[in-house]
């Protein structure tokens, strides 16, 4: 006769596991949201002050990806911390950290400083996102971790939905900064609750710090995206000094990678990737971040430049990608029981790089409701890949490397987030500057630049310069739109390779016997 697996969760943990989900979203609202806010805050910050900051396309790109790359390069460290010293303290501590670099980031009195500021929010979010499904692994048993990871995705998408409007609201009502505060009291209201249900956990044998790995990941990481944001900037890939950043980048990471294979302490284990079902559920992370990030830097710039939509207007623009989100990421694991993996995700890919695609077809006079239903179909398909490969990644490595587990998967759609925004931004940025250069003759030489950066940057000009810039303001909407089109198509190529890589890796539906005995084994084991 077969018995149940005694449970490995405390009674007392275990009653309260849902409650403790809660908070644990709680935590991760703050963290998406601050992007999800930020996107909508994009065309304010480029205007010039008092209205935001006047900042450049490249210091906006820098204001997104000073975050990313600070999160990106030290969630390895982050995790292995969480496995050492608790999760629960790190916890803590991360959105102590965050909550002071987001009033910081609210009082930025330049770009420079906003860039600084959402680098050490970064610092606090790094510690905060790993640990989040470090805890989820340690409070539910096996079974029910699906299901509670689909409802941790779905937090993500509540998240996608509250922040457009929540900083469209603030926007139409206070100053630019107001988008960061709004972090302030939830971060408060997270730690009182933190406090009183989180249990603590933590890996019984942690491993050594690495900071030369962080280092080198670091670097790398920064190099290799700013040499593709100057790029972008200057119009030019083949520059010397673009060339070199990119190329110096490139090496430092592949040293990195280099030396972890080497270290006996590792923050990044590379033995992870010899199993093809963990490396192709991280590449797919990777590349639909990829393909997204860079969607959303641009669907800003369609929706409030080109359609003229309010800041709140575009934030509930948004609102059917959250809402498939939310219904979808905690139902797809029903699905992958009867599809499996490849099918589900494979599908799940194709339809993201179908709404890529659609937005190849936008104009300026495009049907809102045809974007609605864009926006709906790609939450759709996100839910069908978050869900799946976050429980591959997760279920991969033992229980008590569940802070390294998380850390590599948000490592993975961090970086592919913030190479998507630097690549695909610097796409746009070129092919806007190519298709506007030839209309701008009449300005004076040293405006010509400026105002070939962005379609913000020429309007700006050309409301400036009164009814002498009118003739500006069609050619503007025309290169914005063609660039938007080339873009988007090299999103979708991006999500066609990630389709192709989890098709031939992911596996598919086990036959029923196999799946028994699956279960019989996981049972004997204590799994």
């Amino acid at each position: 006769m077969t018995t149940s697996p005694a449970p490995r969760i405390p009674e007392a943990v275990h009653r309260r596991r849902w409650a403790i989900l809660g908070v644990l979203m709680l935590s991760l609202l703050i963290v998406v949201l601050d992007n999800s806010i930020l996107n909508v805050a994009i065309k304010t910050i480029a205007t010039p002050a008092p209205t935001g900051l006047g900042a450049t396309q490249s210091e906006i790109e820098w204001a997104i990806n000073s975050y990313t790359l600070v999160f990106a390069g030290l969630l390895f460290t982050a995790g292995l911390i969480g496995d050492r010293l608790g999760r629960k303290k790190v916890l803590l501590g991360g959105l102590v950290v965050f909550g002071i670099g987001s009033a910081l980031a609210a009082e930025s009195g330049s770009p420079g400083q906003l860039i600084t500021y959402r680098a050490v929010m970064a610092l606090g979010a790094a510690f905060v996102m790993p640990a989040t499904l470090a805890v989820l692994m340690n409070v539910f048993e096996r079974s029910e971790q699906p299901k509670a990871i689909g409802i941790w995705a779905g937090g993500v998408g509540l998240a996608i939905a509250i922040g457009p409007i929540t900083g469209g609201a603030l926007l139409d009502h206070f100053w630019w900064g107001s988008v960061f505060l709004i972090n302030v009291p939830i971060v408060l209201i997270a730690l009182a609750l933190m406090v009183w249900l989180v249990p603590d956990s933590r890996d019984p044998k942690p491993g050594r710090l690495d900071p030369i790995g962080v280092v080198l990941s670091v670097l790398g990481l920064v190099l290799l995206v700013y040499g593709i944001i100057k790029g972008g900037e200057l119009a030019d890939f083949t520059d010397a000094k673009v060339l070199a950043t990119i190329i110096a980048g490139v090496v430092v990471l592949i040293g990195f990678v280099v030396y972890e294979k080497r270290s006996d302490h590792p923050s990044l284990d590379v033995t992870y990737f010899r199993n093809k079902v963990f490396s192709a559920a991280m590449a797919a992370i990777a590349l639909v971040f990829f393909a997204l990030m860079g969607v959303t830097f641009f669907g800003v710039f369609y929706t409030q430049s080109v359609r003229g939509y309010s800041p709140l207007e575009s934030g509930l623009l948004m609102l059917p990608l959250a809402a498939a989100q939310m219904i979808f990421a905690p139902r797809a694991r029903l699905l992958v029981d009867r599809f499996g993996n490849r099918a589900t995700t494979t599908a799940g890919m194709l339809l993201i790089a179908a709404t890529l695609a659609a937005f190849a077809s936008f104009e300026a006079d495009t049907p809102i409701w045809l974007l609605e239903v864009v926006f709906f179909l790609m939450g759709t398909g996100m839910a069908h890949i978050m869900t799946p490969t976050s429980v591959v990644i997760m279920q991969a490595l033992p229980r008590e490397k569940a802070g390294s587990a998380s850390a590599l998967s948000n490592t993975f759609r961090q970086v592919g987030g913030a190479l998507g925004i630097a690549v695909l931004g610097s796409v746009l940025a070129t092919s806007y500057r190519n298709g506007i250069e030839g209309k701008l003759g009449a300005l004076p030489p040293g405006l010509r630049d400026t105002a070939g950066e962005s379609i913000e940057a020429t309007l700006g000009i050309a409301e400036k310069l009164g009814p002498r810039g009118q003739a500006l303001v069609t050619p503007a909407y025309d290169a914005f739109l063609h660039a938007m089109h080339v873009t988007a198509l090299w999103g979708t190529g991006v999500a066609l390779i990630g389709a192709v890589v989890v098709a031939v890796f992911l596996p598919g539906r086990p036959p029923a016997a196999e799946a028994g005995e699956r279960e019989r084994e996981l049972i004997s084991t204590g799994d």
